[in-house]
C-alpha cells in the first residue's frame, strides 16, 4: 500500500511542478514577446504549449484522485 501511496505522491508532485513551470514559462514568454515585439504566432504557440501542459497535469491529477477514491 505504501508503494502505491508513494507513487501517487510522486505523480502529484510532478503534476504540480509541470503546472508551476508551465505558468512561469507562459508568463515569461508573454513578457519577453511583448518587450521584443515578437509576432503573435509565438504568443499562440506559448498559449498552446501551456494549455497542453495544463491538460496533461489535469489528467494526471484526475487519475491520482480516482486511484485514491478506489483505495478507500
Amino acid at each position: 500500500m505504501s508503494n502505491s501511496t508513494d507513487q501517487q505522491k510522486a505523480q502529484t508532485r510532478l503534476a504540480s511542478i509541470v503546472i508551476l513551470v508551465a505558468m512561469l514559462g507562459w508568463m515569461l514568454v508573454s513578457f519577453i514577446g511583448g518587450k521584443l515585439g515578437l509576432p503573435t504566432r509565438f504568443a499562440f504557440l506559448a498559449d498552446f504549449a501551456a494549455i497542453g501542459a495544463f491538460a496533461w497535469a489535469l489528467i494526471v491529477l484526475f487519475k491520482v484522485w480516482r486511484q485514491r477514491q478506489e483505495g478507500e
